[in-house]
């Protein structure tokens, strides 16, 4: 049945219930008989442990309200009728008269049920707690037992024993963290701590008996009393900086150790751009949205919403313009940790072709009194204006061509090399035609040169043209020659133009413009070209150009093979050209006065400066901290720490660990003769100290025989 078996569950917790009523306050007395003997520390293991002790007797004594308990009180009520072992029995082992029994009591029991719980013992329970409470006062509120002035009358000529050195019993430091932290407030035991910044810090110390004075003594020199309390030495303070502290009292304690105290300050929040990628991005063309996402984060919580600041620049040059937008973001995720999405619309920010939009995130933390913000860095749109999409567009399709001024010497030289190697394998006719090819191409590079002389060493006007395909390129030899005499003769009258462009006596071809322009103008196609060399810079390459010519004309005949040499000439002419172009770019160079030539060698030094270099300006060492740390080095021997702990304080800032170092200076303080404390210190000043400049070592003083030897220089004439 359900509701019997609930009533027997609920007889049972009412037992632990009254267990524990009665002796939990006799927990409490043995916690103040455990504060009172040895500390707070006694005090909770002796409290946990009775109460645990408590609990544990409920537990058993529940137990016994067990099975057969429960026939007991029903058969006690009268309800089930002396038949309430029937109801724990198998209804299959049971005779029809006992089936139709245990019906009946079953159906009494569904219309009353009787109340199987003890009853509560308030006059017992009252009793125990009014004098658990009495006891636990009495205990508390006795006085402290002192050392008799004389033990016994026997005694009482006998001086009074020394008591012995303080010993300190027991310490509680209580840290309640700033509420914008989120952070519970707890108890520790130990003295050493790492809060954050703004917390609230409460000691609580007990000593063997009652000092005359107490306090904590910071290594900054300041103090904080402990006032004391119920015998229980307590202080408190906001904490703002990582300090060492240690406990200090009259008389004084027994074992004195120092305890580190780290504040650990509120950091910023931290924000990162996740989309777009890169700071500066350019639009696409027809764009008109723009997505940003943003991650932030902080030690201790964000504090809702963010701030999305939005610039828009207007014009170019000094007439530019600024539109500023702000947007409040709502981040998702946890409390330090949140991403912040948004979508800009760029015609709604009024951004046109040529504008950037700047884009930036602002957010806060939970910091009291003031918050702390955190700044994203800044991306940027940039939407192309329409001159530069048009050039974009006409990009693609106009052709890019490199300009073909200069082709390459040396590679007609490897084509020519490459073609004697396969002389062997080829047919006389393809190898002739290899070569001819090569030929053409050293045609065109001279011809490309000879841009630069003015077209003029081309050789003579050529005949009309009156077959389709022209035996060949190469003039007869006087007219090679008389055009390299042209050549020297524009060399020399380039500017006059007083050329005589119809020696030789060719009349001019019926149908070519360019014989006609020779007869009765001027041929020169690039003459402003031509002005920009120096006479020496077109002697070279009017000397490349014969090379290439000669070159041409071997190459043209298929003998590669006698071509090489003036190839290799013709590029090493060209090597001269462009280092003579090189030599003569504009230079500007420093003007230094004269050199006054009279003072030279005469021994006078008057007016002239010292030739000492100035060095870097550094800070020099603390000569106190460099006594000091000479002296650590000593077994034994007075060192000035108050010295060193004001040193300590004044450069907190620029040390690379300001508290191993103050630790190491209190530790010393504390234990005087302790060698390995001042061997710790020494190297905790070692790392302190700046490293001195190097400088140049000063010359040895010479021996005997080497000063006879400096005099006999000085003297020898």
């Amino acid at each position: 049945m359900k509701a019997l078996r609930q009533a027997w569950h609920r007889a049972r917790r009412r037992r632990i219930a009254i267990d524990l009523a009665l002796a939990l306050p006799w927990a409490l007395v043995a916690a103040a008989v455990a504060l009172r003997a040895a500390g707070m520390e006694a005090a909770w293991v002796a409290g946990t442990v009775a109460a645990l002790a408590a609990a544990t007797l409920g537990v058993l004594r529940a137990r016994r309200l067990d099975a057969r308990w429960l026939q007991q009180r029903l058969d006690a009520s009268g309800v089930s009728q002396d038949s309430a072992d029937l109801l724990s029995a198998a209804p299959d082992t049971l005779n029809p008269l006992q089936q139709r029994q245990r019906d009946r009591v079953l159906a009494r029991l569904r219309q009353a049920l009787p109340e199987l719980r003890p009853r509560w013992p308030k006059g017992a329970v009252a009793s125990s707690v009014l004098a658990a409470l009495v006891l636990a006062a009495a205990v508390l509120t006795w006085p402290a037992g002192r050392a008799p002035a004389a033990a016994t009358a026997g005694q009482a000529g006998m001086p009074a024993q020394p008591l012995g050195p303080l010993q300190l019993q027991s310490t509680r430091l209580r840290i309640q963290a700033p509420a914008y932290t989120g952070q519970a407030g707890r108890v520790q035991g130990g003295l050493d701590a790492k809060v954050a910044a703004g917390s609230r810090l409460d000691w609580s110390l007990q000593f063997d008996r009652a000092p005359r004075k107490a306090w904590l003594q910071f290594h900054d020199g300041r103090r904080l009393a402990l006032q004391a309390h119920d015998g229980v030495w307590q202080a408190g303070q906001i904490a703002q900086a990582s300090v060492l502290y240690r406990v200090v009292t009259e008389p004084a304690l027994a074992q004195t150790r120092l305890h580190r105290l780290e504040v650990v300050p509120d950091r910023a929040p931290s924000v990162r751009v996740i989309d777009p990628a890169a700071s500066l991005v350019l639009a696409a063309p027809g764009q008109a949205r723009w997505s940003l996402r943003f991650e932030a984060s902080d030690d201790y919580g964000l504090r809702a919403p963010a701030t999305l600041s939005v610039t828009v620049t207007q014009g170019s040059g000094e007439n530019i313009t600024f539109k500023r937008h702000t947007e409040v973001l709502a981040g998702s995720g946890t409390a330090t940790a949140q991403r912040f999405a948004h979508v800009l619309d760029l015609a709604a920010l009024g951004a046109q072709p040529g504008n950037d939009v700047i884009a930036q995130l602002d957010v806060r933390d939970n910091h009291t009194p003031a918050a702390q913000v955190g700044r994203s860095s800044s991306v940027i749109l940039r939407l192309p204006s329409r001159e530069a999409v048009r050039g974009a567009e006409l990009e693609g399709q106009i052709k890019k061509a490199m300009p073909a001024y200069f082709r390459s010497q040396r590679q007609i030289i490897i084509d020519a090399e490459a073609l004697i190697a396969q002389q062997r394998r080829l047919p006389a006719d393809t190898f002739t035609t290899r070569s001819d090819a090569i030929g053409v191409d050293q045609r065109l590079l001279r011809l490309r040169y000879g841009q630069f002389l003015g077209e003029e060493s081309e050789g003579a006007p050529k005949p009309p043209p009156t077959d389709d395909l022209p035996t060949s390129d190469v003039p007869p030899a006087g007219a090679a020659a008389e055009a390299h005499d042209h050549d020297a003769h524009a060399a020399d009258s380039h500017d006059g133009h007083d050329h005589d462009h119809a020696d030789g006596g060719d009349s001019p071809v019926f149908g070519s413009a360019g014989n006609v322009l020779a007869e009765y103008g001027h041929t020169h196609d690039h003459a402003e070209a031509a002005t920009l060399l120096d006479p020496q810079t077109r002697a070279t390459l009017k000397a490349a150009l014969d090379q290439m010519w000669s070159a041409e004309g071997e190459l043209r005949q298929g003998r590669p093979q006698q071509a090489l040499p003036y190839a290799y000439k013709a590029l090493a002419f060209i090597k001269q050209v462009q280092q003579a172009e090189r030599i003569y770019l504009a230079r500007v160079g420093p003007e230094l006065p004269p050199i006054d030539e009279s003072r030279r060698l005469g021994g006078e030094r008057t007016g002239l400066a010292g030739g000492a270099l100035p060095l870097p300006a550094r800070a020099a060492a603390d000569p106190a901290v460099v006594r000091a740390w000479q002296q650590l080095d000593e077994a034994t021997g007075a060192v000035d720490l108050d010295a060193l702990a004001a040193w300590q304080q004044r450069h907190a800032a620029t040390l690379p660990d300001p508290l191993d170092l103050a630790a190491a200076i209190e530790q010393l303080r504390i234990e005087p003769d302790c060698a390995a404390c001042r061997q710790r210190l020494r190297a905790q000043l070692w790392r302190a100290l700046q490293r001195p400049l190097p400088q140049t070592a000063r010359r040895a003083a010479p021996d005997a025989m080497g000063q006879r030897y400096l005099d006999a220089l000085e003297s020898s004439p």
